[in-house]
């Protein structure tokens, strides 16, 4: 009684929401962490090159003080006498002579030309511009094949799990087909035991296969940043790319290859290093100009009356510094950044080398993958119509019950083997797809 009710918990499904593949790609690419991330770096580069980071800008500034002076003052004569009077001349006594400054100015500063280095500087910028996109995109190619190939182990353990319910199903026939032989005298306890026994192992497989089901959508549902214990169904279909598209790719896979455009990228970086550093042979000249104000308040003196004393300047000039000789730094400059250049022209060589191998490699992997799986479609056919005549024959008292389980454990790994080399056979596809840069232009 407790193996029934253990079967009826196995046998029970929950219903669940559908997840296509588009929707999987929509979720992916709104809300993946990593995909996030290279976003965001993409924002920063794009920021690097915009007019405000190139120093093609003048530069402005203001300042502006105020000074505030008391003082108390005598003034003695040293018995000088008063000439109107002939009396010694009294002491002349100033408490709290302010004294007040104000001072407000503008300055402009402008550089006409550095050399070309802010010219290259800014092509510099946009092309790691450039290489940012491109290692995003990397980022969401690497992404989107993590996707798949949790998405379609998920499906491959759905369709397991399909296959192992059927299998449990057909051995709970046979539990109830050998209890009633049994009680007619038509076998022994022996073949009840076995087909108990065989039910038991179909459960632990059937419960294992559900476990990993389990675990397998919680890492989809983090890839998707979906709740974790979100559950769903997905889609078993696989199409493949027709070879004249799939040639057709190769042939440009060179042109679209991701890791090849970065290489690309990398030596327009370093060219435009040199040249950057070259700059440095190069005279500046700028520009300069200010417009000022002043204003003195002074306190009436022993001789002088108090007075206001305002001052407006304007000033323009231009500049020319041209450095000579700054002691070697800008010829090593130089010197390391064509060693930087050579470097990068001999990682070309290298990646492109790994790249055509690579290809090589996926294509292979496909196509021996793609005919793996048509020889497990006929396997499976030949398997089922093997299992098919064992159970009539098993019906009829004329195999036995160890025959009847070998033709069932030899369907289930026909079967379970076709979904691993069709699923397998797909993911090799998007790998050669990633490769030869067609990975996001294909629809799923």
């Amino acid at each position: 009684m407790r193996l029934f009710c253990l079967l009826f918990l196995i046998s029970g499904n929950v219903i669940a929401q559908q997840l296509t593949k588009q929707e999987a790609i929509r979720l992916t690419l709104e809300n993946n962490f990593g995909i996030l991330i290279a976003t965001n770096s993409i924002e920063v580069a794009k920021n690097n090159k915009g007019i405000l980071n190139l120093g093609y800008l003048p530069r402005l500034s203001t300042s502006a003080g105020a000074n505030y002076q008391s003082a108390n003052s005598t003034t003695s004569f040293g018995g000088a006498l008063n000439p109107n009077t002939g009396e010694p001349r009294a002491d002349i006594e100033i408490e709290d002579a302010e004294t007040q400054r104000y001072n407000a100015g503008i300055d402009l500063d402008y550089t006409l030309f550095d050399g070309l280095g802010r010219f290259y500087n800014y092509k510099r910028l946009k092309e790691e511009y450039n290489l940012t996109e491109l290692q995003a995109r990397e980022t969401i190619e690497n992404t989107i094949l993590q996707l798949f190939t949790v998405y379609y182990e998920v499906a491959r353990l759905s369709e397991n799990e399909g296959i192992l319910e059927e299998t449990l199903r057909i051995s709970r026939e046979r539990v109830s087909r050998s209890n009633y032989q049994f009680e007619y005298g038509q076998n022994t306890k022996l073949n009840v035991l076995n087909a108990e026994v065989d039910v038991a192992n179909d459960s632990i497989n059937l419960l294992n296969t559900r476990q990993q089901l389990v675990n397998t959508k919680r890492d989809l549902n983090v890839i998707l940043d979906n709740e974790l214990e979100r559950n769903f169904e997905v889609d078993t279909i696989i199409q493949f790319i027709p070879k004249l598209k799939l040639d057709e790719y190769l042939e440009k896979s060179t042109e679209n290859n991701v890791t090849l455009l970065q290489n690309e990228s990398n030596i327009k970086i370093s060219d435009y290093d040199i040249k950057v550093s070259k700059s440095g042979y190069l005279p500046t000249i700028g520009l300069t100009g200010s417009y000022g104000w002043n204003e003195n308040r002074n306190p009436p003196s022993a001789f002088f009356p108090g007075n206001v004393a305002d001052t407006y300047t304007l000033a323009a000039g231009v500049s020319l510094t041209w450095n000579l000789f700054d002691g070697g730094s800008t010829i090593t400059r130089v010197k390391n950044a064509k060693i930087a250049l050579d470097n990068q022209e001999i990682i070309r060589s290298q990646v492109q080398k790994e790249v055509k191998r690579d290809i090589a490699n996926a294509l292979g992997n496909y196509e021996n993958r793609l005919n793996v799986y048509k020889i497990q479609q006929q396997n499976v056919l030949t398997n089922q119509n093997n299992f098919e005549r064992t159970k009539e024959r098993f019906k009829l008292g004329q195999v036995t019950s160890i025959e009847f389980r070998q033709a069932q454990i030899n369907l289930i790994l026909a079967e379970t083997n076709k979904n691993s080399a069709k699923y397998d056979a797909k993911i090799a596809e998007l790998q050669l797809l990633q490769l030869t840069g067609q990975l996001l232009n294909e629809e799923f």
